[in-house]
């Protein structure tokens, strides 16, 4: 028995000392890419997404709200958003339609439909959060828009293991954004905003990947806003993107009381 319980010992020594010098995955030298190209293959990925459907868990902490829901999103990049809350059993708690024009907000326990035109604040009243129309698509698709980097040089580029790290820095605010981006499938796994000084602002982070139409999508996501006290969760469980047609519609029933807001 004790010579079993040595032999277990030292097989256990043995394989962590080999986990522990087998060597860190690395980009090889020769397939590093220039910052320009790295941006320019994130967009494309990014707009290659027209239509997105998830359904999952959603987790919302504010200051107006702290729940967690089953849920599904339809997206119509880049113009048009639905999103569905359901309790337990499939129980209909409320469903959403936003666009940058208008929004409708149908609160089904209560039968009270309400409607107006987009404006400021309006995200933030309907969902507890507070982000802007843009903002939110790009949370709930898991997608980070670089468009405004495509003709800036990034102030760091380098390596770390297996990801590229891009940085840009707002000298005029004090602010600079980090991205963490994977080698192998290009996936943007952290976007960080922080104070000049490393005080994080806001901090997104993105896991479970899955390939859908070569595009890498997280079925995880976690929004960190810490500058404004709100944190955005979701866990995808089901992921559909690019279907000829999706349905951009609320249905209420005839009785329904109408709000404007």
């Amino acid at each position: 028995m004790k010579k079993n319980i040595l032999l277990g010992l030292s097989l256990l020594f043995v394989i962590l000392i080999a986990s522990s010098c087998a060597p860190t995955k690395t980009i090889p030298a020769d397939r590093v890419l220039s910052a320009d190209r790295l941006i320019k293959k994130l967009e494309a990925n990014r707009r290659k997404i027209k239509t997105f459907e998830g359904s999952g868990v959603i987790s919302i902490s504010s200051s107006q709200l702290n729940a967690r829901s089953t849920f599904q999103v339809t997206l119509k990049k880049p113009d048009s958003l639905k999103i569905s809350f359901y309790g337990p059993f499939g129980i209909d708690l409320a469903h959403a339609l936003i666009t940058p024009q208008n929004f409708q907000f149908y609160d089904v326990i209560n039968n009270n439909l309400y409607r107006g035109q987009m404006r400021n604040g309006i995200i933030q009243r309907v969902l507890k959060v507070d982000f802007s129309f843009d903002e939110l698509i790009d949370a709930l698709a898991g997608s980070v828009n670089l468009t405004e980097k495509l003709r800036v040089e990034p102030d760091g580029i380098s390596t770390s293991g297996n990801n590229y790290l891009l940085s840009y820095l707002d000298s005029a605010n004090g602010i600079e954004r980090v991205f963490s981006i994977r080698n192998d499938d290009l996936a943007i796994s952290e976007n960080i905003i922080k104070k000049t000084d490393g005080k994080i602002i806001m901090e997104g982070k993105y896991s479970r990947f899955g390939n859908y139409e070569d595009v890498p999508i997280p079925n995880e996501i976690n929004i960190n806003d810490i500058a404004n006290k709100q944190n955005l969760k979701v866990e995808y469980r089901k992921i559909v993107v690019n279907k000829n047609s999706i349905g951009l519609k609320l249905d209420v029933p005839s009785d329904v009381k109408i709000i404007e807001w």
